[in-house]
């Protein structure tokens, strides 16, 4: 009898030891956010606006060389969600649009279409890649930190919203890392066996420095 006693003891102690000793913890946006997130407003100056989000009623504006936008509703534009785990945004897509590849660190998405037809896909570890045409109605998932990638595939503008398992996820764009920094061209070409005049190239189009 005691061992059970020690196991469900040992049980209930891994289910609640991460219990919320709050009820929320509405982001202050006065201060810098730290590795975990914003601090915690004072309860005395919450009200219920930081628990609602307005922004998905400006239109959106695709007028970009990716001709897409994204509306965010992280943390940051959305306080009440700091520290619970979620967050979600809007997308809106011309035709010809994309959401170039990229990655979320430490957050997995869930894409669900509303509107038109998508390309959408993520690359494994094992550089398997699982992609597919979703139209509206269909869902996808791409998991944590790997890299994924979105294109309008039809003819028509094409929405859909993003759910993350982060309230603020972090965003790193392949291409901006790759060429929009000051590491020296040549350094770029060689380990991207590119040749360096290219590199260059793109350094200038997404605001890297080109230096040898």
């Amino acid at each position: 009898m005691l061992p059970i006693i020690i196991i469900l003891f040992i049980f209930f102690l891994s289910t609640t030891s991460n219990a919320a000793v709050q009820d929320f913890c509405v982001a202050d946006l006065t201060v810098p956010a730290g590795p975990s997130g914003y601090s915690c407003k004072s309860p005395e100056n919450i009200t219920v606006d930081d628990f609602i989000f307005s922004g998905f009623r400006q239109p959106a504006n695709t007028s970009n060389t990716i001709k897409t936008s994204v509306t965010p509703a992280f943390s940051s534009q959305f306080p009440g969600i700091n520290g619970l785990g979620l967050s979600v945004a809007r997308l809106e897509t011309q035709q010809g649009g994309v959401v170039p590849l990229h990655s979320h660190p430490g957050s997995s998405e869930i894409v669900v279409v509303t509107e038109g037809s998508l390309i959408a896909g993520f690359i494994s570890s094992a550089n398997n890649v699982y992609y597919k045409n979703i139209e509206k109605g269909d869902t996808i998932v791409f998991p944590e930190g790997l890299l994924h990638f979105i294109v309008n595939a039809g003819n028509d503008t094409a929405k859909a919203f993003f759910i993350f398992s982060s309230s603020e996820p972090r965003t790193q764009l392949t291409s901006l890392s790759l060429f929009g920094n000051d590491l020296p061209a040549n350094i770029v070409g060689k380990f991207s066996f590119l040749d360096v005049e290219d590199v260059i190239k793109y350094k200038k189009l997404l605001g890297g420095s080109s230096s040898e």
